[in-house]
Formats: C-alpha cells, sequence, structure tokens
C-alpha cells in the first residue's frame, strides 16, 4: 500500500499537559474549555460550522510511540483486539473526540468538553448530525456488560480536574 501523508490543519490547545491526567472520554470532561487553531489558509471552511452544536474532531495522537494490537481497555478487565477499542496505540494513531462547539472567532474554534492533550495536531474536523431515526439498535459491543456505575469510576481515572497552564515567563 502507498504511504498517505497529511499535513495538520491546525493545533488543539487545553488545560491538558499530562498524558496520565486527561479524562479518557468526552463525556468525563464534561465543562472543561479550549480551543482549536487552524492554520490561517483555511479559515473559509469554516463558513456555517457555528451552526452546528457539536463537532468530531480528527487529530493525531503525536505522543503514541507504540502499536498494539491488543489491549486491557479502561473499561475491561479482559484483553480486546485495538479495533475493538478507542486506544491509543493503533497502526495509525489518530484521534477522534465529539466536543461542544461553542462558537468561531475567525481562526479559532472555542470548544468545551475537550478530553485531548495540549498541542495536538489537528488533522480535521466534521460537524455532528445525529440521524433523525437510525432504526436498528446499536449494539456497544463488550462496553454494553460494564454497569453505568463502572464506567464513570474507570473513565474519570482518578481525575481531579485538569492541569492549569503553567504562568507564562516574562
Amino acid at each position: 500500500m502507498a504511504t498517505i501523508v497529511y499535513k495538520p490543519i491546525g493545533v488543539i490547545r487545553s488545560p491538558h499537559r499530562q498524558l496520565e491526567a486527561i479524562p479518557v472520554q468526552p463525556e468525563f470532561s464534561r465543562g472543561i474549555e479550549g480551543y482549536a487553531e487552524l492554520r490561517p489558509d483555511l479559515i473559509e471552511g469554516l463558513a456555517g460550522l457555528e451552526e452546528f452544536s457539536h463537532a468530531y474532531l480528527l487529530y493525531h495522537l503525536h505522543r503514541v510511540e507504540q502499536t498494539r494490537l491488543e489491549c486491557v481497555p479502561f473499561m475491561d478487565d479482559q484483553p480486546h483486539g485495538i479495533f475493538a477499542t478507542r486506544a491509543p496505540w493503533r497502526p495509525n494513531p489518530i484521534g477522534m473526540s465529539l466536543v461542544r462547539l461553542r462558537g468561531v472567532e475567525g481562526p479559532r474554534l472555542l470548544l468545551t468538553d475537550l478530553d485531548v492533550l495540549d498541542g495536538t495536531p489537528l488533522l480535521d474536523i466534521k460537524p455532528f448530525y445525529a440521524a433523525p431515526d437510525p432504526g436498528d439498535p446499536v449494539h456497544r459491543g463488550w462496553l454494553d456488560r460494564v454497569l453505568p456505575a463502572e464506567r464513570r469510576r474507570r473513565g474519570r481515572r482518578d481525575y481531579r480536574g485538569p492541569v492549569l497552564p503553567e504562568p507564562e515567563q516574562e
């Protein structure tokens, strides 16, 4: 197969400065604010995005240093194939988060419910829209067996809030 090369469209800025402190999923980062800063040459591509309440961010997991084809996800005690999880150790380290969109200011997307490491390269943005009637039931595999209380406990990783930005040096 041919090699595929992507050029980041911007960078994600968040209060999350340490990998170990990032909430595991956006549902465990309710209220955490940040923004995505796009390259200036792409600003016109944001036209109309401000009308959406949510957007998917697709980004490069730039701190992932290894690939695993099997892992034990945070919500289970049993190993699963990497493609049956959202773990970061993927053959192509691409992350995806659904975030709330508070607004668009020039090249900047104002975001809430952000679970992404500060400085992460942004690859793409896609607006979220729910299907009016999906029809078929959704099955979430092994995740359906995890009780809600256990999901909340594991998802927070003993989360104590975001690591605040260090003061700027003068």
